[in-house]
């Protein structure tokens, strides 16, 4: 089952979530993703971090050493497991935690090792990325739970679904290119990226010029927790499993592709090419967005995912 929508949420539309709205918001208006039009020449209307919920912080063990950050909403709810950007960490969620707690879930973020309150631990010992998710889900007893990446951390979603898909209830990845290592995919991404595109301050890099005209703020907010995401003793970790356009046809759990129509790495061109090779995904476009559309444009990427949550509730037991 295939199905592509565009959500077309205009920045006249984006509504502060605070108090009873974000309780509102957890209820209602959130069936089946529904879309809302874009109007043109509408003045741009920050969205305010909304008041988070009670959490329970952990440091949780890991191979080599390490240990991750997290913090977990608590409930008898089903979990969502967030999977943070490369530039950002575990406080990469404010406008996502209250939202969906409030909607019933259990919410669980973290930040991977070397990132923002995390403890790397020695390269040579360390576990996969995706083991990592194992022993924090392991650790919080989460059972089966629902993943939601966004950027550089959708290819440890997607590789801790190809070694475990009986645990995961469903699958967003947002914004990413997803570790795909086809030689034709490859050349694609390369050829998005020239020189000096590398050298370009993250910001432009990743927010689009909608929010980055729009909300300085937001953009002053997002770039805070992007410069102390990583820490010193930062490293690469590897993946358990080469992701290709073949294993990505072994999947059979719902899966969800969300993009920015200004993303400029995964612009939503790749993101139907990718949806080619799943046997059950549907794909959104969100309008005036980047690379971070969780951030940029945060009450249409949160109806998003909590209209397909609620629609693969009862999937697994």
């Amino acid at each position: 089952m295939k199905v592509n929508h565009t959500d077309g949420t205009g920045p006249g539309r984006r509504a502060v979530l605070g108090g009873a709205a974000l309780a509102a918001l957890a209820t209602t208006g959130l069936a089946h993703g529904t879309a809302e039009a874009a109007t043109g020449g509408t003045p741009w209307e920050p969205v305010t971090i909304p008041e988070q919920v009670p959490v329970t912080e952990y440091q949780v063990p890991v191979a080599g050493g390490g240990s991750l950050w997290c913090w977990d909403t608590g409930g008898t709810g089903e979990a969502v497991v967030l999977l943070h950007p490369g530039s950002g960490s575990g406080e990469s969620w404010p406008y996502q935690q209250p939202v969906l707690a409030h909607a019933g879930f259990r919410v669980v973020g973290y930040s991977r090792r070397g990132a923002y309150g995390s403890v790397a631990g020695t390269k040579a010992e360390a576990d996969t990325a995706s083991g990592d998710l194992g022993t924090l889900a392991d650790h919080l007893g989460l059972g089966t739970f629902h993943l939601s990446a966004s950027a550089a951390g959708g290819p440890v979603a997607i590789d801790y679904a190809l070694s475990h898909e009986e645990r995961v209830r469903t699958l967003t990845v947002s914004g990413s290119v997803m570790g795909i290592l086809d030689a034709e995919y490859q050349a694609l991404t390369s050829a998005l990226q020239p020189a000096p595109f590398g050298d370009m301050p993250v910001e432009f890099k990743e927010i689009g010029p909608s929010y980055r005209g729009g909300d300085p703020d937001g953009v002053a907010a997002w770039l805070e927790i992007a410069a102390r995401a990583r820490t010193a003793d930062a490293f690469p970790q590897s993946l358990a499993h080469e992701i290709t356009w073949a294993a990505l046809e072994t999947l059979s759990l719902p899966v969800q592709l969300i993009t920015g129509d200004a993303d400029l790495y995964s612009p939503p061109s790749l993101m139907r090419l990718n949806a080619g090779h799943l046997r059950n995904v549907e794909t959104h476009v969100v309008n005036e967005a980047g690379h971070n559309p969780h951030w940029e444009q945060t009450a249409s990427w949160n109806r998003l995912l909590i209209s397909f949550l609620r629609r693969h509730r009862t999937r697994r037991p």
